[in-house]
């Protein structure tokens, strides 16, 4: 039996899997937000849990939203900042009295995919996660690729490749870095977008909306032309992003995982835009959308464990 915890900021949820990959138990509680002990403590509660209900000891995984420095094995990147610094690998160790496996959640996001989703068989494939920011993880031969920074993936900390006029410097990130991929393909950048277009439009009126991505995809499909030249500038700025990825890893698939992966016209627009900036005269790269949508990044962490010989 393989668990998989997935930390999130507003939740924590375990899943434990047969070695075929069905789900024996599954559970989600609230994350502790900003108390490190208390998320220790719920872990534990948790992985205890299913293995009383199972009656099995499982291999455990553990998906975070950051990553573990290679140096000091502490938490690092982390957007649940209350577990920037502190070595939960080991303390989760200590306290399960088993080796643990910690990982990015974008890698156990793409790991899943890889393994039994919607990019099964696959021998390279780039996980993407477009939400409320974005992330991305790297799966070769059934491998995650972490790096020896293990920063591998962080794809969107990186600028929007072949800026369009009034796109550079761009919108300040979190990172402390402007016009970062993340500032032009979140959910929240998609928002920005067309409240900034329709103020223009409206000669800088201030009754511009402020609409969720969802709503301004809505508009789109009903033909209202603001929200569609947004989602066309979105779509463009994909393509872009992607086409770096492509031109540097050449994957075999490309998986889209978060609330934006929903927008289905994603799947035939980026990649009918992307062969203008790919450095090929064919691109076989397949673009897919997540087979197991938010239950990835749990899946994932239960995966980081192979088969028992």
């Amino acid at each position: 039996m393989r668990i998989g915890v997935d930390v999130g900021g507003t939740k924590i949820e375990i899943i434990a899997l047969a070695d075929d990959g069905d789900v024996l138990v599954r559970q989600r509680v609230a994350s502790p937000r900003h108390d490190y002990a208390a998320t220790l403590r719920t872990i534990h509660a948790l992985v205890t849990d299913v293995e009383a209900v199972t009656r099995q000891v499982g291999t455990v995984g553990v998906a975070i939203p950051g990553t573990i420095s290679s140096t000091t094995g502490l938490v690092k990147n982390a957007n649940s900042t209350w577990l920037i610094g502190q070595p939960l690998g080991r303390d989760l160790a200590r306290d399960l009295r088993r080796p643990v496996r910690v990982a990015n959640d974008a890698n156990c996001f793409a790991l899943s995919e890889a393994t039994d989703g919607a990019a099964a068989g696959a021998g390279s494939v780039f996980g993407v996660i477009v939400g409320t920011g974005t992330g991305a993880g790297v799966v070769v031969n059934g491998q995650v690729l972490v790096g020896v920074n293990g920063v591998a993936g962080e794809w969107g900390h990186n600028p929007m490749p072949w800026p369009r006029h009034g796109e550079w410097p761009g919108a300040a990130c979190y990172c402390g870095r402007t016009g970062c991929i993340e500032t032009f393909l979140s959910g929240p950048a998609l928002t920005r977008d067309y409240q900034l277009s329709t103020k223009a439009a409206l000669a800088n009126s201030p009754t511009a909306q402020e609409l969720t991505a969802q709503e301004i995809v809505t508009r789109a499909a009903a033909g209202d032309l603001a929200a569609g030249l947004c989602l066309e500038r979105y779509e463009d700025r994909f393509a872009r992003a992607l086409a770096r990825v492509i031109n540097v890893l050449d994957p075999d698939v490309i998986v889209l995982g978060g609330g934006l992966s929903n927008v289905d016209r994603l799947y035939d627009a980026v990649p009918a835009r992307w062969s203008a900036y790919v450095f090929s005269d064919v691109v076989a790269t397949r673009l897919l959308k997540a087979q197991h949508g938010d239950s990835s990044g749990v899946r994932g962490a239960a995966w980081l464990w192979p088969a028992v010989s």
